[in-house]
């Protein structure tokens, strides 16, 4: 479904349809007994205080009272109702917004900063939201208030109603100039958000590489630059309100001043009345009060509409496609056939180029390669991250364009080449990958990837709480629960990533040689850049340029492959070269 920024009120006002209209039918009462207010107050003044009549003034004033406390009781409903209303808008809209982020394809990933997603995900939903408050509270109000002081002026006095009109043309000519030059810059703004989002978290994410290399006024130099962009646009966008408001108040009070000279003089010709005159007075200060508000409403409509814009885009970002097979018959039969692959936004060069190959249920293959052959392309492709420009890649004889794409990576275990861990204790990061796991089972896949010894030594075990990123663990501490994690999942392929990188030669030995025990049918990928790790494999898998430039055993590759024979003769030594 394509999303406008408008459409975005409309599906959630579709969804609270009914205490919004009881919180804006409040708001319309409300603003009828205050409208009330000024004419029985011109009544008040004209038939009692005029005539001395206490009687008169008595009935005006307990009338004047029972309707400012209905009035009252009106704006308490509209007050709860908008409050309650506005925060169940922003939370509901707070959640899909995060929800479709989550659906992403890595190309739309690709396009928007995650310090971008982030201010969008906070600070354009609050925005949104004030919106949404102040349409039940003011939106409403300030109009009604405004279009009904016009109208019982124009009744009051037709004569007087006409300075009251020229105030207000030139404040409304007013408003829409301040509009059109606010809203480029509240756009702007938001944005300038987005870069002091994007620098803080890089800067955040990398401060030990910051610290590492002494870079801190480099990056203080970035924070300050982008600081001080959002600084003067901030103050570019109110610069706007600080012009504007004091001329419409300047406007209005001087038809204040203009009603009240005018007043007297047909005063003094008798042609019009002191409680008259007061109460026009008072329409033309609740006028003021009204236009005041509208521009704030309005202003507060071109910032959110920057805003709503932004988070549209989100909603119209593309998502992943997803097949709808959910195959019967379990199992890690990978194919590739003639798959040909560039990443969108890149180079434009294919990271895969017409490669094939089979790997067999209950078999390890290996992928090896220099740095940028494409070898974890070749995972990402597998849990369809990304598909395939040319070719067909087949999981379990099935096209995995035609799978269900929760099913295709249910049946997947994936450790990554750079270790993610969650912020949470131990066993709740094992168990991430199977949320049902018994702690037996978790600690067996921590076992095989040798992390059950530095685990018990932790303060509470299992129960020891990790840093965000896994923070309070060293390199290889954090790739071993990595790896249990995606044990524990127990999936029919398991994709380990060059995620051994960190490990020493006999822990990352112990690692395959308990894969090659425990594995119980599961078929594994492996992905390294080692080649006494690729050696234990059943088969190899040589890319060369994202190219396949030899698949087999070890000893026929030694025979066969000329990338091969290099790399093993690079790493192992020996002269092999032939």
């Amino acid at each position: 479904m394509n999303h406008s920024s408008m459409g975005i009120y409309q599906i959630y006002f579709n969804r609270y349809r009914v205490p919004f209209l009881a919180a804006v039918g409040c708001v319309f009462l409300e603003a009828l007994c205050d409208l009330m207010q000024p004419t029985i107050m011109s009544h008040m003044i004209d038939e009692g205080v005029r005539n001395r009549d206490m009687n008169t003034v008595v009935h005006y004033a307990l009338l004047m009272l029972g309707i400012t406390a209905i009035g009252a009781c009106f704006a308490a409903a509209r007050n709860i109702l908008a409050g309650s209303v506005s925060q169940r808008f922003g939370a509901a809209l707070r959640y899909d917004v995060f929800e479709k982020v989550m659906r992403f394809s890595e190309t739309s990933a690709d396009q928007i900063e995650s310090g971008s997603l982030i201010t969008r995900i906070t600070n354009d939903t609050a925005q949104i939201t004030q919106l949404v408050n102040g349409m039940m509270r003011i939106f409403v109000k300030a109009p009604v208030v405004c279009l009904g002081s016009i109208a019982l002026s124009i009744v009051l006095s037709p004569n007087l109603s006409v300075i009251l009109l020229i105030a207000i043309i030139i404040v409304a000519a007013l408003i829409i100039i301040s509009m059109k030059l606010s809203y480029e810059r509240f756009a702007k703004v938001q944005y300038a958000i987005d870069r002091v989002n994007t620098v803080v978290q890089e800067s955040l994410l990398n401060v030990r590489l910051v610290k590492a290399f002494g870079r801190y006024r480099d990056e203080e130099e970035k924070f300050a630059g982008a600081n001080a962009d959002l600084s003067t646009k901030n103050v570019s966008s109110q610069l706007v309100i600080a012009y504007f408001s004091p001329l419409m108040t300047l406007t209005i009070n001087l038809g204040i001043a203009a009603i009240i000279y005018a007043g007297s003089l047909l005063f003094g010709g008798g042609t019009i009345e002191v409680g008259k005159v007061s109460a026009l007075v008072t329409y033309m200060t609740q006028i003021l009060s009204s236009l005041l508000m509208i521009t704030n409403v309005f202003n507060s409509f071109v910032r959110t509409k920057a805003s709503s814009e932004r988070i549209a885009e989100i909603f119209n970002s593309q998502e992943e496609s997803s097949g709808a097979v959910r195959a019967a018959r379990t199992g890690g039969a990978l194919e590739f056939s003639d798959v040909t692959f560039a990443y969108p936004h890149g180079s434009g060069l294919p990271a895969i180029r017409h490669l094939s190959f089979k790997l067999k249920q209950g078999e390890t293959v290996a992928i090896i390669g220099p740095t940028g052959a494409g070898k974890s392309t070749v995972a990402w492709l597998c849990l369809r991250f990304y598909d395939a420009v040319q070719g067909t890649i087949y999981f379990n004889d099935v096209d995995i364009k035609e799978l269900d794409i929760n099913f295709l990576r249910d049946q997947i275990a994936l450790a990554p080449q750079k270790s993610m861990l969650f912020h949470g204790t131990v066993f709740e990061n094992i168990a991430w990958s199977d949320p049902d796991i018994a702690k037996d089972a978790a600690s067996l896949a921590a076992r095989m990837a040798q992390a059950e010894d530095f685990i018990l030594n932790m303060p509470e075990g299992y129960d020891s709480l990790l840093g965000q990123g896994g923070a309070n663990l060293s390199g290889g501490q954090k790739q071993r629960i990595s790896i249990a994690r995606a044990l524990a999942k127990q999936a029919s392929l398991l994709i380990l990533d060059d995620c051994m990188s960190a490990l020493d030669s006999i822990t990352e030995a112990k690692v395959r040689q308990a894969l090659m025990h425990g594995a119980g049918g599961q078929t594994t990928l492996l992905i390294t850049q080692r080649i006494g790790t690729a050696m234990s494999a059943d088969r190899i898998l040589v890319l060369d340029n994202g190219e396949n430039v030899g698949f087999g055993s070890h000893e026929e590759l030694l025979g066969s492959c000329r990338a091969y024979r290099e790399l093993y003769a690079s790493q192992i030594g020996g002269d092999l070269h032939g």
